[in-house]
């Protein structure tokens, strides 16, 4: 091939150079092209990285090409609407028809197989209930005995995504939607940024195992820094986070790229440099080092909520932090569940194919072990991963949230478009990139009303479904309510899949045997 490569080539020069010298002049534009291809060719079997482009010169780049184009011509030609992965075309569209405010019925019936097994339905009343008179801003507080600031919530909010993984006109947009609508934004692990401040949404600061916002010289979580930040009037909830359900156990990754000297100065970091967020924690190495930090992070911030999240791993690791709390008498305003099926970082595919447990299995464990402590009066749950529609905040509340985060949602009501180039810097809709050539495309004035758009419709569904039901109060709301088919003729509601526990259980010798094991694991003072 390489051979028959440089006879062809040679040919064509000679051949464009005659027939431009005695044709026509016009000839000499085949032989510019000619030579390019030509340099190419040599330019191709010289490297030695790619085996088929040094084995067929120019015509081997046509697999890379393809390579490609693959996913962009699959998502638009060839994948139907349910297939589309991580997030189908149905979902996608929903999230963009609501956003902008444009018609989001469905013609001519579901596209679902409700004979599939993984099916999921919600039980309705025949006396449903009218949803003109029902509350549709649906809130909760957020806040327990400790608490001197509670957080009224919406039940719908921006889930953590950080400034250096959005752009800064994303990053606008979101909280100046969140402005408008009455609901929360969670800043990601990445800091605050002016960004975050400038419209004066509510803010939910996530701090990280990096402390970014927070950190001294050495990386280690600084006390002072974080009594300054945490006083800003727009946060009004502080967040520690423990793992994530993209990448639980493996830390956070800000590409050199993305590393600009603004955000550097944000996280108190090196600009240009890759920063790798450790997997744990410095400021603490226990259980109960954990809940004593929660306890000293709400004093430092005034008495503001202050939570946790997690995916959730070891079963006995939970179970050895309710045991703290109840020790210590301290608990967490709320507890942020993730699940494995979320995900707007880069993360390896190992721990986003195969680490953590999903969310509805983690959702259900965490608001039985709360229950079964009889602590779940004291805290209340978020949920996170994967939150798209009224139908998955209906079921996450019948599994026991109080209320759901967002991120891939809101990052499509921004314009994402399920590029998948969000760890590459070029994303195409200037939503996850700091290239401003890119980050321009975004318009805030436009977006933000997006995603305030995205919300009210998508807790309105929410409320209209609870109406349905024939609930007046979304806390009614159980796990009777939702049934999936788990075989072709074998349907089960949520309460079947995951039996919930009674109050104070786990306190009186009466523990389920199917988490015996973990409790007996579960120390207060070690991990495991």
């Amino acid at each position: 091939m390489r051979k028959g490569f440089i006879i062809s080539a040679i040919i064509g020069i000679i051949g464009s150079f005659l027939l431009g010298y005695y044709a026509s002049p016009w000839w000499y534009v085949l032989l510019a092209i000619v030579v390019a291809l030509f340099i190419m060719g040599i330019n191709d079997m010289r490297q030695t990285r790619h085996s088929i482009m040094r084995t067929y010169p120019v015509f081997g780049r046509m697999r890379y090409w393809m390579e490609a184009l693959r996913p962009k011509m699959y998502q638009y030609f060839v994948e139907s609407d349910i297939d589309g992965r991580p997030i189908n075309r149905i979902d996608r569209s929903t999230i963009y028809q609501r956003a902008k405010q444009e018609m989001d019925t469905m013609p001519f019936g579901t596209q679902l197989d409700v004979y599939e097994e993984g099916y999921e339905w919600m039980s309705h009343s025949i006396s449903p209930k009218d949803f003109h008179k029902l509350d549709h801003n649906p809130r909760v507080t957020i806040g327990n005995k400790d608490c001197k600031q509670p957080y009224s919530a919406s039940i719908f909010n921006v889930s953590a995504m950080s400034f250096g993984s959005l752009s800064s006109n994303a990053i606008e947009a979101l909280n100046a939607g969140a402005r408008i609508g009455n609901f929360a934004h969670n800043t990601g692990e990445g800091g605050i940024s002016p960004y975050h401040l400038k419209h004066n949404g509510d803010i939910i600061w996530q701090v990280g195992t990096g402390y970014f916002g927070c950190r001294d010289e050495e990386g280690k979580f600084s006390p002072e820094l974080f009594t300054q930040t945490a006083s800003a009037p727009q946060i009004k909830m502080i967040e520690l986070k423990l793992s994530q359900g993209a990448k639980p156990g493996h830390g956070g990754i800000l590409p050199a790229k993305k590393n600009t000297p603004e955000i550097a100065a944000i996280r108190h970091v090196k600009p240009h440099t890759t920063i790798y967020s450790p997997p744990y924690h410095s400021a603490f190495s226990t259980p109960r080092e954990l809940v004593q930090f929660l306890h000293q992070m709400r004093q430092l911030s005034g008495g503001k909520p202050v939570g946790m999240k997690l995916c959730i791993g070891r079963k006995s690791e939970f179970i050895g932090i309710c045991k703290a709390m109840i020790e210590l008498d301290t608990y967490p305003d709320f507890i942020t569940v993730d699940g494995g099926e979320g995900g707007t970082g880069a993360a390896p595919q190992e721990f986003s194919n195969h680490v953590g447990a999903p969310l509805l299995d983690g959702l259900a464990f965490v608001h039985n072990m709360l229950t079964g402590f009889n602590i779940r009066h004291h805290i209340k749950i978020i949920a996170s991963g994967k939150i798209l529609s009224g139908f998955h905040l209906l079921r996450a509340v019948a599994l026991g949230a109080d209320a759901c985060n967002s991120a891939r949602a809101m990052m499509m009501a921004l314009g994402c478009i399920q590029a998948l180039q969000c760890n590459s810097n070029k994303c195409p809709t200037g939503v996850a990139t700091q290239d401003p050539a890119l980050a321009i495309g975004l318009v805030v004035a436009d977006k933000k009303q997006r995603v305030a758009n995205y919300h009210e419709d998508t807790v309105k569904t929410f409320v209209e479904l609870m109406g349905a039901a024939g609930i007046d109060d979304y806390k009614k709301l159980t796990r009777s309510h939702i049934y999936r088919r788990v075989f072709m003729n074998e349907v089960r509601t949520l309460e079947d899949i995951f039996p919930s526990l009674e109050p104070s259980c786990m306190l009186v010798n009466k523990i389920p045997e199917r988490y015996k094991q973990d409790f007996e694991m579960a120390h207060a003072d070690r991990w495991y």
